[in-house]
């Protein structure tokens, strides 16, 4: 059982990426998702693993809306007062709310978004979260 342990330190370890790394946040490319009654624009969201990015929620309606992406938001790096802004994977929002967070995923991936507020998603509000 030792002997698996220090392979899996020596081997697997040094090849997966340091979820804590530092990243260069001023360098984060800007990215606006629309929320507004019944869709998210753009309806998918591409991004480009490796770099850091600023994600900036707008919700142009009068009612509260959300982005739901549990998946995506476990996987990315992401600082410490950027996190506290989620809430089980999803970011809150009131009528004319703005909120940005910043993120950072090391490896690609497609993940499913969705407003989990009642009938929003039937009526529409999906999407998809791409990383190239």
């Amino acid at each position: 059982m030792i002997l698996y342990r220090l392979l899996f330190l020596l081997f697997v370890l040094p090849a997966t990426p340091v979820f804590g790394q530092s990243v260069d946040w001023s360098n984060a490319e800007t990215v606006t998702i629309t929320l507004s009654s019944f869709e998210f624009a753009p309806e998918t969201i591409e991004i480009e693993h490796g770099r850091p990015y600023r994600l900036v929620f707008v919700n142009r309606s009068s009612g509260g809306h959300n982005f739901v992406a549990r998946e995506f938001f476990r996987t990315a790096q992401m600082p410490a007062e950027d996190r506290a802004r989620l809430d089980r994977g999803r970011i809150e929002l009131d009528g004319g709310e703005r909120a940005e967070v910043r993120v950072f995923v090391a490896e690609p991936g497609r993940y499913d978004v969705h407003c989990s507020h009642f009938m929003h998603s039937v009526f529409g509000m999906t999407g998809d979260l791409v990383v190239r």
